[in-house]
């Protein structure tokens, strides 16, 4: 008779404790399509270092497979720096308009901006990188938060505080629609035999209206909640979508920006020379030239990478930690967070595309906005709210 095996399990290393084996993490792509979202999963081993990068680990994903079926999860090989610790989440939170959060989208967290709080309770979310605006409900949403050197920022809220904060709201709602409603049933009381006669003398023709006006009703309330539904899967809304309806003139100073491979989120000062039919314009950078330098450098453009320049935002003082910024680095606007205030107005910024940190002067800084159907929204407001 043969004996069975003894199940066994990768030893410890001496890495970071939510990089040994069996550790829950998420996981990021730099993929085209895939960029800025984090993927669930959890660590199996530290990959061999034969190929020469030894600091890299096979994970397994817990909502991505191999196949349709959906019964063999995926198995891929991952660099340290694109794993990091399961986000934390307050368990109950009041989220704001222009709060930067994660999505929970096409079984991965993906970031966003709240753009509209809906009578639903539901909230329209805006991508930066698909530009695209879809609607979630406030299960599928986190507070966006960064990891760098080793903790998060921002830092988890209290739960008790932040339970606190939503009771007290809600008490706040409810009463004042006691009140609303005790001077609404007086108001009531007072009409009730005017009320009497006019539905008497006129039955017949309101239960006819009622009757229509219930048809037209359930018939909205049905593509309402087809609509509804959609949007708690995420999906995208035909009111959701992002109108491109701004022209722009010749001669007029906007920024740009690129989906190339390492310019991902970077603003370039630049002039519209001219249309060129629906939606593109050619432009003039005003700061990058030609190869050979002799002139500044022309590209054509859909409206979609094209904005204005943002409006000034005077900072009398000092940013603040946390606070979101464009640093004026290579030519370019480059957007990332203040993660250290340094002494003689100078900050450490820290960029999350390419997770790098490095140093700017206070003027070499602004406030962080984002150009979303037509208007200007501070995202950096809700990190410090």
């Amino acid at each position: 008779m043969s004996r069975k095996r003894k199940p066994t399990t990768s030893p410890a290393t001496e890495d970071p404790p939510y990089l040994q084996p069996g550790s829950r993490v998420e996981i990021s792509s730099n993929d085209p399509g895939f960029r800025g979202s984090w993927f669930t999963g959890s660590i199996l081993k530290r990959a061999s270092s034969r190929n020469g990068n030894p600091n890299k680990f096979l994970v397994q994903y817990t909502h991505l497979f191999q196949d349709d079926a959906g019964t063999k999860p995926l198995k891929e090989t991952i660099n340290a720096v694109d794993i990091r610790p399961l986000a934390p989440r307050e368990r109950a939170r009041k989220f704001k308009f222009a709060e930067e959060v994660d999505a929970f989208y096409n079984d991965g967290w993906w970031e966003g901006v709240i753009t509209k709080e809906l009578e639903n309770g539901k909230f329209h979310v805006y991508f930066k990188r698909s530009k695209e605006q879809l609607e979630f409900g406030e299960d599928q949403l986190r507070l966006h938060r960064e990891w760098v050197n080793g903790s998060w920022t921002p830092p988890l809220e209290e739960d008790e505080q932040v339970e606190e904060k939503v009771r007290t709201e809600k008490e706040v709602k409810s009463n004042k629609g006691k009140t609303e409603e005790k001077m609404s049933n007086n108001t009531i009381t007072e009409k009730n035999f005017k009320s009497d006669k006019a539905v008497t003398e006129g039955g017949m023709e309101s239960n006819k209206a009622a009757t229509q006006v219930k048809l037209e009703s359930d018939n909205a309330a049905k593509e309402e909640k087809l609509e509804s539904d959609k949007a708690g899967n995420g999906e995208k809304l035909e009111s959701g979508k992002i109108t491109t309806e701004v022209k722009f003139s010749e001669g007029a100073h906007v920024e740009v920006s690129s989906d190339e491979d390492g310019f991902e989120g970077a603003w370039f000062a630049a002039t519209i020379v001219k249309a060129l039919g629906k939606d593109r314009y050619l432009i003039q950078y005003k700061s990058l030239r030609t190869e050979d330098d002799t002139d500044f450098l022309k590209e054509e453009f859909d409206i979609l990478h094209i904005r204005p320049c943002p409006p000034e935002i005077v900072v009398a003082d000092q940013f603040k930690k946390l606070d979101e910024v464009d640093a004026l680095y290579n030519d370019g606007w480059w957007v990332g967070v203040i993660s250290k205030v340094l002494s003689d107005s100078k900050y450490q910024v820290y960029f999350r595309n390419t997770e790098e940190e490095m140093k700017f002067d206070h003027s070499e800084l602004r406030l962080h906005q984002d150009w979303i159907d037509g208007k200007w929204i501070a995202a950096s407001q809700a990190l410090k709210s």
